[in-house]
Order: C-alpha cells, then structure tokens, then sequence
C-alpha cells in the first residue's frame, strides 16, 4: 500500500486566495483540505488565520505525518473493526470520556450485551446496512416484548456506536442516524396511577418506620425524586422560608447534580414542615452537613432495601402495587390544579414544559366551564340565539326555504 502523500494547491476565491493541502490516503484515496487564507504582502508576519507559503508547506508535512501515523481516518480505507470492537469503543468513550451517569452506562450496557451483540457482533462495521438495523427495529416491535421507547433506546445507542465508529475507524456514514432509520412513535397519554392523600397518609402511618413514612410523605407532598430525597442534607431544609433547596441526587453509589442539570427550591406545605420538624428532633445526624434520610451509620439509605420496604408496605396497607416513583405523580397531579403549569415544571424540576404537559387534563377548568356555558346559554333547543331573534331578513330567508322546496 502507497504511503501518504501531497502537495500545496493556492487556490484563488472571490474573498481572495487560499492555500489547500491536496492529499493522497494510502488507500489511494484523494482528498482536499483548506489550510488558510494566502499572506500575499512581502515581509512582516502574517495576520491571524493567515499563512505564507512556507508555513502552508509546514502544514502539509505535520498532515501528512499525522496521516501516516494512521492519526487521520483513511475515508477510502476499510475498516478492520467489527460491531463488537466498536461498541466496545463506544461503551469505554461513553464512561471515561463523557463521563455519563453509571446508571446510563449500566443500561447501554446491558442494551448491548443483552441484544445488540446477539444481532450484529462479528459483522464488519462498514457491512451492516440502515436496512438491517430497520429490520431489527421491525422485529422488536412486531414482537412485543419491548415498549417503543425502550426500542428508541436501543436505536439511541447503536446511532452512538456508529457515531464513535466514524471518528475512529473513519467510517463514512451512520447507518443508525435518525434520517435513515425511523424512530418509534413515543406517546405519553398523560394517565398516572397514583395514590391519593388519605391513601399517601396510610403508607406512610404504616411504614416501615419514622423515617421511611417521611419519605413517602415528602416523595408525595415535594414532588421530590427518590434520589434527590435520599441526598437532602439539613443544610438545604429552610424552615423560616418555608423551602426545601433540592441541590443534589444520590444513584448509582454517588452524588450529582439533579436530573436536568439545574438545582431548585420547592415550597413546603405544613404536613413536610411538620414531618421534617419530627425527624430534626432525633439524637444523631442533625446537622447541617448531615443527611436527612440514613442509615444507622449515617450514610446513604438502601435504595433497594427503601424499594423492598415500600413494596411491603403497600401490601399492609392492601393498596395497589405502585412505584415509588409514583408518589411524585401524586404532587404534580395535585399541584397543577392550584398552580400555574410553569410554576409546576419549575418546582418539579421538569426539564422540558412537555413533561408538565401530561399533568393539564387534572386542571380545573371552571373559568372555561362558565364561558361555554354562557356561550351554550345562547343557543336554546340547538338553534342559535341569532337565528331566532336576530333579524327579520334571515328569518324570512329561514322560512322562505320550505316554500321554494314545496314550489319545487
């Protein structure tokens, strides 16, 4: 195979000249790069994003060098990678690199292993078509056994493998990208099951215990994640101004910040006031640096154990199985009959207005009510008021119609 090669190419436009770097790829492939606008002025140094002629030539040879070193992907090369390879690049890229959440990670993860290798694993990464991954798409909706957004997850990470394939096996195209492959239809209907006040106050009276019953009221009451509850600290609890500061979120082992990126304050009502009051009259973990919500040690509680807990509780209580998750259901549900919707968003921590959207249908409409009333009030035994009151003209234009039909 041929080594890398090129020359300097000055080349003249409208907004004046440029120096262009025509290369050869050892795969014979050729191709043209823009290095930067000519410097035609004698002595002096070049201006800013300009360059002489010997630094264009400097230029090529630093190309040129990266190109040999296989630095520059070769776009008439094939590449020597198979999906496994570049899924693997993809899963490392996206934990050491991106830094993505471990809980995410965990899921491309098991996204991967658990289908993906099953269906494209040894194949050539260059060979694997958008019309193969359509039919894959296809088959697991045809299926059944996966909903259409864990479906578009599947799709998510397959556009990502091939993304990273791209830069580092310079792969020409993304045969997963959203204008090849059609993404499911993903609809919220914006129906919750979820519990009400007098079922929340059951759960949390037979709770595991005190504390676990807090929980659940303030999961219900704040709106509050579950991971946001379980990395509240004292220090964010203001008791004279009546908010709880929702700065952190506690999964996969470590804090962050919350979902969305952005930090909150939501107001208390008296039943959190309260049940927050109870909990800062214990004899440890009070202060500020302290968490609300621990263990004996005073760490992080269980997610999983709370999730066992909850589980059992419910079964107490003889109340349907729910998540945990839905008490947060519960809080935007009775919120946004009181509150405007963006007022929701903001004290949910919603990072989209859509999400917040699914809630509307529990808003009381009654200011509409009394206006369709009053514009129904007008239109008596479904003949509206204008019709009938209205003018001498049409209603002889009404009763004229009889006679033309009679005469006919």
């Amino acid at each position: 195979m041929a080594h890398a090669s090129g020359h300097v190419l000055r080349i003249e436009r409208t907004s004046g000249p440029r120096f262009y770097a025509k290369v050869r790829h050892p795969s014979g492939r050729q191709e043209k790069q823009l290095l930067g606008r000519a410097w035609e002025q004698k002595g002096g140094k070049p201006a800013a994003g300009y360059l002489t002629r010997k630094q264009a030539e400097q230029r090529l040879q630093g190309l040129l060098t990266d190109m040999r070193r296989g630095e520059v992907p070769d776009p008439g090369r094939r590449p020597e990678a198979t999906f496994r390879d570049a899924a693997g690049e993809y899963l490392r890229y996206a934990e050491h690199v991106r830094q993505i959440d471990p809980a995410t990670l965990a899921d491309y993860r098991g996204v991967v292993e658990g289908y993906l290798l099953d269906e494209f694993g040894d194949a050539p990464i260059d060979g694997i078509t958008p019309d193969q991954i359509d039919a894959y798409k296809e088959r697991m909706l045809a299926e059944g056994k996966l909903s259409n957004r864990t479906i578009v997850r599947h799709l998510v990470v397959l556009h990502g493998t091939f993304k990273r394939a791209q830069r580092v096996w310079g792969l020409r195209t993304n045969p997963a990208s959203a204008e090849q492959v059609e993404r499911p239809r993903v609809i919220y209907s914006g129906e919750f099951d979820t519990l009400d006040p007098d079922e929340v106050e059951l759960v949390a009276t037979l709770a595991h215990s005190e504390q676990d019953g807090a929980i659940y009221r303030l999961a219900a009451y704040s709106g509050l994640r579950q991971g946001e509850l379980l990395a509240l600290r004292w220090s964010c609890v203001d008791f004279v101004g009546g908010l709880l500061q929702v700065r952190r979120n506690y999964t996969g082992g470590r804090e962050k910040v919350p979902k969305g990126k952005k930090v909150r304050s939501v107001p208390m009502v008296p039943a959190v006031i309260d049940t927050l009051a109870k909990l800062k009259g214990r004899e440890h973990f009070t202060g500020d640096a302290d968490l609300v919500f621990v263990n004996e040690l005073g760490e992080h509680v269980d997610h999983f154990a709370l999730r066992r807990r909850w589980y059992a509780t419910l079964d107490r209580a003889g109340l349907r199985r729910l998540r945990l998750h839905d008490l947060r259901h519960a809080f935007c549900s009775m919120a946004i009959t009181k509150l405007d919707p963006y007022a929701v968003q903001s004290y949910a921590g919603h990072q989209h207005y859509s999400t917040t959207q699914r809630y509307l249908h529990h808003q009381p409409r009654r200011e509409d009510a009394a206006k369709l009333a009053e514009a129904f009030d007008r239109v008596p035994n479904g003949v509206p008021n204008s019709a009938i009151s209205g003018g001498t003209e049409r209603n002889s234009e009404h009763q004229s119609v009889p006679e033309r039909v009679g005469r006919a």
